[in-house]
C-alpha cells in the first residue's frame, strides 16, 4: 500500500484484519518485508503495520536532504496521524528503537502509545577506545590535508558496510542520526516496555538493554541466548513465544 506522508509516496502494508495496531518500524536501511516474523507473532490478534522508512531499501523514497531522529520522529508521527490511528502498540529494532526514544519524549503526541516493544535497540552511544580511537584520531589529522574527493573516498574505503552502501544524502543522515546519544532520553519513556536483546549481539550491546531495563519504570528484558543483533531471526522460536506472551495471545 502507498499513501502521502509530507510529499514522500510511503510504502506500508498491514497483515491482519482486526484487533488493535501495532506498528513495526525497523533496523537502519532495512525493508519492511525483513519483519515479517515479528508481525506474523501477532497478526492472529491485532493489525500490524510493516512500513519502509524514507531513504531505506524499501519503496519510500529518500527525504529531501539528511535528516536527523527527529525528523523521522516527525514523519511516524504523521503517519500514524495520516491513519487515523488514535491508539497503538509500537515495536522498534536498532534504529527504529532510536525513534521510539525520541518519541515517547514528546508530550504532543496526537494518539495514545500503549505497549512498546525495544529489539535491540540503538540509541546509547559508546566511548571510542583501543584501536578505534586511534583510527579516529588518524582521520581527525589526515582530513586536514584531504580535498573533499578524498575525503569521500576515504569515507567509502573505511565505513562500515551500511555507510559504503549509503548514498551520499543517506551517508549524510546516517551520520547526522548515529552521532546524537539518546542516553539521557531513555528514562523519559512511561510506556508499558518489553526488551528482548541478542546476548551475543555486537553492535547494540547487552549491556545497552540491561541499562534500559534498570531506567525504564517497569520495563523487563528478555535475553535471547546466542543471538545477534538481529535476535529475532536468530531465534524465531523463543522470540514468538516472547512476544506471544506479552500480547496476550
Amino acid at each position: 500500500m502507498k499513501i502521502n506522508i509530507n510529499n514522500l509516496e510511503t510504502s506500508y502494508d498491514i497483515l491482519g484484519e482486526s484487533g488493535p495496531f501495532v506498528l513495526v518500524l525497523p533496523g537502519w536501511s532495512a525493508k519492511k518485508e525483513l519483519y515479517r516474523p515479528v508481525a506474523d507473532s501477532i497478526s492472529g490478534k491485532y493489525r500490524v503495520i510493516l512500513i519502509d522508512l524514507p531513504g531505506f531499501t524499501g519503496g519510500t523514497p529518500e527525504p529531501p536532504e539528511p535528516w536527523g531522529v527527529d525528523d523521522y520522529v516527525g514523519f511516524v508521527s504523521a503517519f500514524i496521524k495520516a491513519l487515523k490511528i488514535e491508539k497503538l502498540s509500537i515495536i522498534g529494532h536498532s534504529f527504529g528503537g532510536r525513534i521510539i526514544i525520541k518519541l515517547m519524549n514528546r508530550d504532543d503526541l496526537p494518539f495514545v502509545v500503549e505497549k512498546l516493544v525495544l529489539i535491540d535497540a540503538a540509541g546509547i552511544r559508546h566511548k571510542v577506545t583501543g584501536k578505534a580511537a586511534l583510527k579516529q584520531k588518524a582521520f581527525k589529522v589526515a582530513k586536514k590535508f584531504m580535498s573533499e574527493k578524498q575525503l569521500e573516498e576515504y569515507k567509502k574505503t573505511h565505513g562500515s558496510a551500511d555507510y559504503r552502501n549509503a548514498t551520499p544524502l543517506m551517508r549524510a543522515t546516517m551520520v547526522k542520526a548515529i552521532n546524537e546519544d539518546l542516553t539521557d532520553l531513555i528514562p523519559g519513556i512511561k510506556a508499558e516496555t518489553l526488551l528482548i536483546w541478542g546476548t551475543a549481539d555486537t553492535a547494540t550491546p547487552l549491556s545497552d538493554g540491561e541499562y534500559m531495563e534498570s531506567v525504564i519504570k517497569g520495563s523487563g528484558l528478555v535475553k535471547l541466548s546466542g543471538a545477534g543483533h538481529f535476535s529475532f531471526l536468530d531465534q524465531p522460536v523463543i522470540f514468538d513465544r516472547v512476544m506471544k506472551s506479552y500480547f496476550n495471545i
